[in-house]
């Protein structure tokens, strides 16, 4: 049975896209890989293409997948196309990831483990936080750790989540999430979509943890952020609540539940 799937959406990402799949690849616990690439300019496909070559007849010849797209087309739009393609060939652990290895890979394991794991505590949807223990974020300006953190604040008042770090992009969902809440449409296609994939979850009822993790800022590469991208999550969180009003959501027989302590999985 296919397990464990990590889609990592790319545009330009040609400095970092060999060194973070075979980082994954020589984690202790296995994990496929699944590049969700939009046209890049820069090659960043071929060199994945090269890479699924050198991998044929191998071990890992199965676990290293492509999927190309025309064009930049959003990330939300990536991770919904790359899920997708992970339900329809039977995959049981979902995780987003990005590419400049702001998340450390080695990271996945904890948040497979949240998920995976039996016994009272485990979740749903693990999501690697910044901002459970404090503030860990490495390498960013103080401008920007000051919007990412009252980002926080802000989803939080609007919406009633309890979730320290809403806009975070490093999660691990069970299969069985994502086949309740993609029958919904997913509107938005920026950071915003990252907000909206765990106000729908927590709506629906299911178990959320924060697994805290370093997050350091990308040192190759071009931030892909914009005041576009921001000011699509500030004024879609309003809408995404006041939608939220006239939409049925038929909850999971446990009620919501969002762990504020920091959950250490190994």
């Amino acid at each position: 049975m296919k397990e464990r799937l990590v889609v990592i959406p790319t545009y330009n990402e040609i400095e970092n896209i060999e060194a973070i799949i075979r980082k994954v690849f020589s984690l202790p616990e296995p994990f496929d890989v699944l590049i969700v690439d939009d046209g890049s300019p820069d090659g960043t496909a071929r060199i994945v293409r090269d890479l699924q070559e050198e991998y044929t007849g191998g071990n890992t010849s199965s676990r290293l997948h492509l999927l190309e797209r025309r064009g930049k087309l959003g990330l939300g739009t990536a991770y919904i196309d790359g899920f997708k393609w992970a339900l329809s060939r039977g995959y049981q652990y979902l995780f987003e990831m990005d590419a400049d290895f702001s998340h450390n890979p080695e990271d996945l394991i904890k948040l497979y483990h949240a998920c995976a794991d039996e016994g009272p505590n485990r979740a749903d949807v693990a999501v690697g936080s910044r901002y459970i223990r404090g503030v860990n974020v490495v390498n960013w300006p103080m401008g920007r750790v000051l919007m990412s953190y009252f980002a926080g604040v802000y989803v939080r008042f609007v919406t009633g989540m309890s979730i320290m770090d809403p806009t975070a992009g490093f999660v691990c969902y069970r299969h069985t999430v994502l086949e309740v809440i993609m029958h919904n449409p997913i509107k938005f296609v920026g950071y915003a979509f990252q907000i909206e994939m765990k106000f729908t979850c927590w709506k629906y009822g299911f178990r959320i943890k924060e697994v805290p993790i370093i997050f350091t800022d990308r040192t190759k590469g071009v931030s892909k952020m914009s005041t576009k991208i921001f000011k699509e999550a500030v004024f879609g969180v309003l809408q995404m609540k006041i939608s939220s009003f006239f939409r049925h959501y038929i909850p999971r027989k446990q009620p919501a539940e969002t762990m504020t302590e920091p959950v250490d999985a190994v």
